[in-house]
């Protein structure tokens, strides 16, 4: 078993485990070396890697090994430490070299004497990444555990850079113990240092996993602030660890709000593993959340999670949230999202099939109640099936797929906006089932010409209880529905070269055929909600997100692709097109109570013509753009244009955004606004940035912040203030955010980002 000691404490201090001197007398020939050995010279030691060897109880320093002392200079493959005779031995070849510069070159030489002891005892190791660690003396004991007295971590070796500035970070602790059965690590008296100023320190640090898994979850101290719970501060602590049981605790302090107490117990076994959270407090202020869900004593949660495999590729698991109420989360920032999703699943994944199958309820998060909460859908069940069974050779393949979707609504979902009415989903309960299979294949002919033929079809069944009072909303009913399927899609690629770009330009035609009068083939829709055409769906032989509705008739998307690459690494690519609805009921232009389609740019016969554009130069320029053109009623419906510049000297973006109006939609004003942010070095390591946006609709300033930033490589600091306007979506806010890491180059990167209380303006 090997196991690497090559990551300091919460990374590297694990490399402190052995410590290198000098060669003994006696060894070499007398004559050869004059100057005289100093023992208390300091020892360093570079290696590329550093293993503890378990079953042989050796230490093994290897790649590149350099030991010096007092003007010599040991250099090999493989230094070997045998902690059970004590023997210190370079294996293989060596070469040695005195101050006066005399080379001598040997084989498997050992370190005897004040020498070794002397290895044993002082310790500079210089790792393959650049972190130094330096310890006064090591001590190793039956139980498997190495002291290392009065210790140095430096991610970023002697921390000072060409120009002779301080960088970086390093810890100190004047004594740590290493207990490599279960890689945990206990630091006395550690203390930090930042641009080799000490600010921060503690009695003691205990790590009780020193993993790579481990130290990526381990939990970090944090701080934020808001009116209504006051500053806070929160300091996670793990109270037992091992290889199978984490057990955490979370004490916050809110200067409002009092005390709140997490928990979380994290267990693993061989195939798999689960989780539970829990946290709660008394409110000392609950007048702060006055007039919401909110306004109550005692508030809390429990969440669990958990995944296992029962069997080869079979996953099962669950995730589930209960809570006083639904704005707790949101409130504390102890959860990211509008809503959790409270399931039980079941998947299975194995080359070209994949099955999956989900009980879920969603709630949502914020001051909702407990009506709200009704119109959230209940997928009881979600199944989805996808097969691809590849026929021999010049045959094609065969593509199945089949979908079981089971809704319970408890309340209407509904709203109006500019007073247009949006119905997003009916009360009551639904069920709808659909298959579809279909044969599809590539020919290519003379030239390059592509031609892909797609034939198929799907079957539909569902049932709609008619829960819903609405006058709008449908009846008991079922439908049972059979639609043929056929497409065809020919491209001819030409590709041109002078050497140094090379061109493609690539001429593209579809037709697709849905032979049904029904698009609403789940009577009610309720995962179809939204449409966008662009660049992205403009040549897609179906494009409704979800199950419940399907695009009819015969359509015609044309359009092409144009690509040019560049000898530097730099590209242009051109995307344009247009959908042609020639035949039998448009999907897009049918009724729906979500107003699916209502200025997509699909419900005209002639949709809207569509381009996209992207690009990146070698000289740090990168573009893209997209635009929709109503061509029917020549006006651009939708626009979006971002490029940026990476330089030596300085970085800048730009960003603009245009939405037509859409009063059928409720959309009353057009949406117009453009923005750039600009980075300037001012020194190596500093960096301001600086942003803006405006309004162009409403001629007033949109967002404004600006923020500086101090990277070294090994540590990151920085703040940011922001500052937006009346017509913004948070209208008139101001934050100011905070950034603080420590990075080493073999992986650590643990800091905080959080908001800094400013007064409300």
């Amino acid at each position: 078993m090997k196991q690497s000691l090559r990551r300091a404490v919460g990374g590297a201090a694990l490399t402190l485990a052995l410590s290198l001197g000098a060669m003994g007398q006696g060894i070499l020939p007398a004559d050869l070396f004059s100057a005289p050995i100093d023992p208390a010279a300091p020892t360093s030691v570079e290696a590329n890697a550093l293993t503890f060897e378990a079953d042989t109880n050796t230490i093994l320093a290897s790649g590149d090994v350099v030991l010096g002392q007092g003007g010599y200079v040991v250099t090999g493959e493989n230094l070997v430490y045998n902690r059970a005779t004590g023997e210190v031995r370079f294996t293989g070849a060596v070469v040695i070299r005195d101050p006066s510069g005399n080379i001598a070159e040997t084989n498997d030489l050992t370190l005897r004497g004040p020498m070794r002891q002397a290895f044993l005892d002082s310790l500079t190791l210089t790792t393959y990444d650049g972190a130094r660690v330096t310890a006064d003396s090591t001590e190793y004991d039956a139980a498997l555990q190495t002291i290392l007295n009065n210790t140095t971590y430096a991610p970023c070796g002697e921390c000072i850079d060409a120009q002779g500035r301080r960088i970086g970070w390093s810890m100190h602790a004047t004594r740590v113990t290493y207990n490599q059965e279960d890689g945990s690590v206990y630091l006395e008296q550690p203390s930090l240092a930042i641009l080799g100023i000490p600010i921060a320190w503690v009695p003691f640090l205990w790590l009780p996993d020193t993993s790579d898994t481990a130290l990526a979850n381990v939990r970090m101290p944090s701080v934020d602030s808001s009116d209504k719970t006051g500053f806070k501060v929160e300091v996670p602590i793990t109270a037992y660890s091992s290889r199978w049981t984490d057990i955490y605790l979370t004490p916050t302090l809110l200067t409002r709000q009092g005390f709140l107490l997490g928990a979380e117990w994290v267990q693993r076994f061989d195939r798999g593993s689960f989780q539970i959270k829990a946290s709660g407090l008394y409110q000392r202020d609950r007048s702060a959340f006055a007039g919401t869900v909110g306004d109550l004593d005692w508030r809390g949660a429990i969440q669990t999670t958990g995944a296992f495999v029962p069997a080869s590729n079979w996953t099962a698991g669950w995730s589930y949230t209960a809570f006083t109420d639904a704005a707790y989360l949101e409130d504390y920032r102890l959860a990211v999202g509008e809503a959790t999703v409270n399931q039980v699943f079941t998947t299975y994944l194995r080359g070209n099939t994949y099955f999956d199958a989900r009980l879920q309820q969603f709630n949502k998060l914020g001051n909702v109640t407990q009506e709200t909460q009704g119109q959230q859908a209940q997928a009881l069940p979600r199944v989805q099936f996808d097969h691809i069974e590849q026929l021999p050779p010049g045959y094609g393949r065969v593509e199945i797929s089949g979908r079981l979707l089971g809704v319970r609504r408890e309340f209407d979902a509904t709203t109006t906006v500019n007073g247009v009415p949006y119905t997003f989903g009916y009360a009551g309960n639904k069920q709808h089932a659909s298959f579809e299979a279909g044969w599809t294949t590539q020919w290519i002919g003379a030239g390059g010409f592509v031609a892909t033929p797609y034939v198929g079809g799907r079957a539909d069944i569902a049932y709609y209880d008619g829960g819903s009072s609405l006058a709008s909303a449908p009846d008991a009913s079922a439908l049972w529905n059979a639609t043929p399927i056929a497409a065809m899609d020919v491209r001819y690629p030409l590709v041109a070269s002078d050497g140094q770009t090379v061109h493609l330009v690539e001429p593209i035609a579809q037709l697709v055929y849905r032979g049904s009068d029904t698009s609403l083939v789940g009577i009610t829709n309720e995962d179809s909600h939204g449409v966008v055409l662009d660049d992205t769906n403009l040549f897609s032989f179906n494009r409704f997100s979800g199950g419940d509705r399907q695009e009819t008739g015969l359509r015609a998307n044309v359009g092409g692709r144009y690509q040019a690459s560049f000898a530097d690494g730099g590209y242009v690519e051109l995307v344009g097109g247009q959908s042609f609805h020639l035949a039998g009921p448009n999907a897009f232009a049918q009724n729906d109570p979500a107003q699916l389609g209502v200025g997509s740019g699909l419900e005209a016969t002639a949709s809207y013509a569509v381009l996209g554009a992207y690009g990146a130069l070698s000289q740090g320029v990168r573009f893209g753009g997209k635009v929709l053109i109503d061509s029917n009623d020549p006006r651009v419906a939708r626009a979006s244009l971002g490029a940026s510049y990476t330089g030596e000297w300085f970085g800048a973006g730009l960003d603009y955004l245009y939405i037509d109006a859409n009063p059928d939609a409720g959309v009353l004003e057009a949406q117009h606004e453009i923005g750039s942010n600009l980075s300037i070095p001012v020194t190596e390591y500093w960096t301001a940035r600086g942003e803006v946006y405006w309004d162009l609709a409403a001629q007033n300033w949109l967002q404004v912040g600006g923020g500086l930033t101090y990277d070294d490589g090994y540590l990151l600091m920085g703040a940011n203030a922001l500052r937006t306007g009346p017509t913004h979506s948070s209208p008139n806010d101001t934050r100011v955010t905070a950034s603080f890491f420590i990075k080493a180059p073999a992986g650590l990167n643990v800091g905080y980002t959080g908001g800094v209380p400013v007064p409300a303006f």
